[in-house]
């Protein structure tokens, strides 16, 4: 982009601005399919999925711009709830748009609107209306949408190759002396007490929000998006830290699972729970057969350390009657093969 000229414009000149009219909240929608976008730095700022908004709120439509209380942006291509009470800036353009335009936007917003907005200076209407971002422009000194969608369409051609290179691989090893039967059919199952089949269940260590350092390493709680992944925090003393296990939701959202490969620091929402050998297909495979606790567990029932030790959880056995490890395996890696070559026929199509 070195012969490219730009130019400042305000955002306001560009976008529209739209609140949610209701009075969205997470905790009393119920579970569906529709995004509900919230403040956050990741995951999109998608909170949950929901059934149905409030019945007041609106139903945003895909290719719209957010913009939360810390100016954080995100662009989204699928229809949508929004928070209210102001937490939420939705920006629809004034121009004709799609999802690379608006890509190039949201990464010029994040750009323009970095350390701006704090608890203490939040994002509103008001101030976001003022707040310039430069742009590609033309010979006419207008905003080059064309060079926009084509800078896009260029990187992302670019990283889906690299994408490609890298299931490609990653399936070679998945497929690499693999020949062993993985159909459930005629396998016989046997219930074991999670006491019996984990080497190591602990409970994470309380660590309220206003105690947690900004940092690295992942902070697991009971949220069921984003691998259960609440923080990325620094703290070294007084915290609990495990790697390579399952987290089970003991609070919150109960009986939510979620298989963890790398370090991180447990809350007292969560219990980990640990083989004496796993692996990383293993630890998948009892993670959705862990997950069933939903059906037992609630809000107002939730699993205690008591209670975990006495569950009991259903496993595919082998010919002596204890758990079949290798099926289980080899269970995991016929089906992660099967999604990778999904998502490499997917990723090849885009580049044509």
């Amino acid at each position: 982009m070195k012969d490219v000229e730009w130019k400042a414009f305000r955002i306001g000149d560009l976008f529209e601005f739209i609140l949610s009219k209701g009075d969205n909240q997470a905790d009393k929608l119920l579970d569906g399919c529709i995004p509900l976008v919230s403040s956050g730095m990741n995951n999109n700022g998608i909170t949950k999925f929901i059934l149905d908004g409030d019945g007041k709120s609106e139903l945003f439509h895909c290719n719209v711009i957010t913009i939360d209380m810390f100016g954080k942006a995100f662009q989204h291509q699928y229809d949508f709830y929004s928070v209210s009470h102001g937490r939420i800036n939705v920006l629809s353009p004034r121009f004709n748009s799609n999802s690379y335009i608006l890509y190039f936007i949201v990464v010029a917003i994040n750009e323009s609107s970095k350390n701006i907005f704090s608890y203490n200076r939040m994002c509103s209407q008001k101030r976001l209306n003022f707040i310039n971002i430069f742009l590609p422009i033309d010979s006419n000194g207008s905003p080059d949408w064309q060079f926009m969608e084509e800078y896009i369409k260029q990187k992302e051609k670019k990283h889906t190759k690299m994408i490609v290179e890298y299931y490609k691989e990653m399936l070679a090893n998945i497929c690499r002396g693999e020949g062993s039967n993985s159909s459930l059919e005629n396998v016989e199952w046997k219930e074991f007490f999670f006491s019996d089949i984990f080497e190591d269940i602990q409970r994470g260590k309380r660590l309220i929000k206003s105690n947690q350092l900004a940092g690295d390493t992942p902070y697991i709680s009971s949220t069921s998006l984003n691998n259960g992944i609440d923080n990325f925090i620094a703290n070294k003393d007084c915290v609990r830290k495990f790697s390579n296990n399952i987290t089970l939701a003991n609070s919150g959202s109960v009986g939510e699972a979620f298989y963890h490969s790398y370090e991180y620091i447990a809350s007292d929402h969560v219990t980990s729970l640990k083989l004496k050998d796993g692996n990383k297909y293993i630890y998948l495979f009892l993670t959705s057969i862990t997950r069933r606790l939903k059906e037992k567990y609630s809000f107002n029932r939730e699993i205690s350390d008591g209670r975990i030790i006495r569950e009991k959880i259903l496993l595919p056995i082998d010919s002596l009657g204890n758990p079949n490890w290798k099926f289980m395996e080899s269970y995991i890696k016929s089906i992660e093969a099967k999604q990778i070559e999904k998502i490499i026929k997917y990723l090849r199509s885009l580049e044509r």
